[in-house]
């Protein structure tokens, strides 16, 4: 299995970061603008190209397990945890269960590394870059 890794220091507390991991509102303002659904623990929100279903919510961050379509996310997880450090929440991503890393996991690295970048601007300036106003990485994205 391969997985998705990043790291991102956030100047704001864990609470605010957890916030924005939680409120299907704020992942609008930093991941997809169209989320819907329900992203607190037990329930499932929907964004532009699938659901994810909450696994788990804690101080510590949030498990979400990708519930379809597509194929090549089928089966996969996200784990954000939150550790606070010297007035910043550092936040470690990891996209794990992916059946081996393909062109499209590539492209989704660059794709959740530069989400991940809008998560930092929308809690340090109010204003994140979310599907579709975020940078294109390739013409086909």
């Amino acid at each position: 299995m391969a997985e998705i890794r990043h790291k991102v220091g956030i100047a704001a507390d864990p609470a605010r970061v957890l916030r924005a991991l939680t409120t299907v509102a704020e992942i609008g303002d930093w991941w997809s603008e169209n989320a819907t659904g329900d992203a607190t623990e037990g329930g499932t929100f929907h964004f532009q190209g699938g659901s994810m279903t909450v696994t788990k919510v804690s101080a510590d961050g949030v498990l979400w397990r990708y519930s379809g379509p597509a194929r090549d996310w089928e089966g996969t997880e996200v784990s954000i945890r939150l550790k606070p450090s010297d007035g910043q929440t550092i936040v470690l991503f990891t996209h794990s269960g992916w059946r081996e890393p393909l062109e499209f996991m590539h492209h989704c690295s660059t794709k959740w590394a530069m989400f991940l970048m809008s998560l930092k601007s929308l809690i340090e300036t109010g204003q994140g870059q979310p599907t579709p106003r975020h940078l294109r990485i390739s013409w086909d994205d």
